[in-house]
């Protein structure tokens, strides 16, 4: 498959995966042993991942992934009685559906605060303390960068802004580890990242950052390390398969000694530049304006407008993945955002020019056939279109 979708999942690298097998098998050799030697193997991942990250080691602990680290805030602050909670209409919809949980189970309220596609940083901060203002939740839930609209939010302002009228902060930084030379928030109550996107680390590698001490939070698995503080008590969490944890570091450090970070993301930056503008190029005799103004685009990701009524709901936006890359070979992701069907490229440094001319060739003629089909005609659009490159092919 031609993986311009590291946004969702990175691919990750052959001498990461060997390090992951590797690991598994010492598991399996000798289980009790690896079980019980395996909180001081953590311990030293995680010191090294928050080095890596640029964050003191006590502050940081290992979790399943970004919704699995916000899950741990939000049982936090369940104890609170009523928690008003605020996010953004950017906001990732498993940690915006989490709050409103929380707010719901508390007896709390829910708000959101709308900010245009392409506001810039200034209005977003404004736009933020106005509704902060207005609302005083228990907590802001922002996104450093989103993952619907591809663009990044002035953080540290907003954070500062919360921190002064005693709003707790969590910044959802999923996309952040590896796409921004600084990823982590030291401004924020508390951060979350994800390591399988750009990093490439196997999936289900995530961590949780702490401004404070951490003590409120624990995993969500009591097991014998329930009585550490934190984040040793992160360390110990059954028999769940941690592989995915002690293989991110080496993946960060694999993709440092072999390219080097600022080398694959200016690499990146760059290919997107071209490679988008040949989509586009293809997008506008069907889109008016292909590109929209994102108000703070970053460096690694790119959106796209899609054809007529296209992925405008998220279900919408969903169903086109997998139906588009058994047709084309091309692994996109569909994004949606007030109303309208968008999509969102990455780059990497295993992709190529190649792939966003397959992309062009064959994926914008495919939307196009889409817009003009109803949604029951799209399974025999694509077997027609798969038929017709096997044809090509041979």
């Amino acid at each position: 498959m031609r993986h311009l979708n590291h946004g969702s999942f990175g691919a990750v690298p052959d001498a990461v995966a060997a390090e992951q097998d590797r690991l598994r098998r010492m598991v399996e050799w000798n289980p009790v042993k690896w079980f019980a030697t395996l909180p001081d193997r953590i311990a030293q991942a995680r010191t090294t991942m928050a080095l890596l990250l640029g964050t003191a080691p006590e502050r940081l602990g290992f979790v399943l992934n970004a919704s699995a680290g916000a899950s741990i805030v939000f049982a936090s602050l369940a104890h609170r009685g009523p928690v008003d909670v605020l996010t953004t209409s950017h906001g990732y919809g498993a940690i915006t559906m989490g709050a409103e949980r929380l707010a719901e189970r508390t007896g709390g309220r829910a708000h959101t605060v709308q900010i245009p596609l392409s506001a810039p940083a200034a209005e977003v901060v404004d736009l933020v303390t106005g509704s902060l203002t207005r609302t005083r939740p228990t907590l802001l839930v922002i996104d450093q960068v989103t993952s619907a609209t591809a663009r990044a939010f002035p953080v540290n302002e907003m954070c500062d802004v919360a921190r002064e009228l005693g709003v707790l902060t969590l910044v959802d930084g999923a996309h952040a580890p590896g796409v921004l030379a600084e990823p982590v928030c030291h401004r924020a109550d508390y951060w979350v990242g994800n390591l399988h996107k750009f990093i490439c680390a196997p999936r289900g590698a995530g961590v949780l950052v702490s401004r404070g001490d951490g003590q409120e939070l624990f995993p969500s698995i009591d097991s014998w390390g329930t009585k550490l503080p934190f984040p040793e008590r992160f360390d110990s969490q059954g028999t769940i398969d941690v592989t995915a944890w002690l293989t991110a570091p080496f993946a960060w450090q694999h993709l440092e000694e072999t390219l080097g970070w600022e080398c694959i993301r200016q690499r990146s930056a760059q290919l997107l530049d071209e490679g988008c503008q040949l989509v586009a190029e293809r997008l506008a005799d069907v889109v008016g304006d292909p590109v929209p103004d994102v108000g703070q685009p970053v460096d690694t990701m790119r959106l796209l407008r899609l054809p007529g009524g296209l992925g405008a709901t998220l279900f919408a936006a969903d169903g086109l993945r997998v139906p588009f890359m058994d047709a084309t070979g091309v692994v996109a992701a569909f994004t949606h955002f007030d109303g309208r069907g968008y999509l969102r490229l990455s780059a990497h440094a295993y992709n190529t020019i190649n792939d966003f001319e397959q992309l062009a060739r064959v994926g914008v003629p495919l939307l196009r056939q889409w817009t003009q089909q109803p949604v029951s005609e799209v399974g025999r659009v694509n077997n027609q279109l798969k038929e017709e490159q096997c044809e090509t092919n041979s």
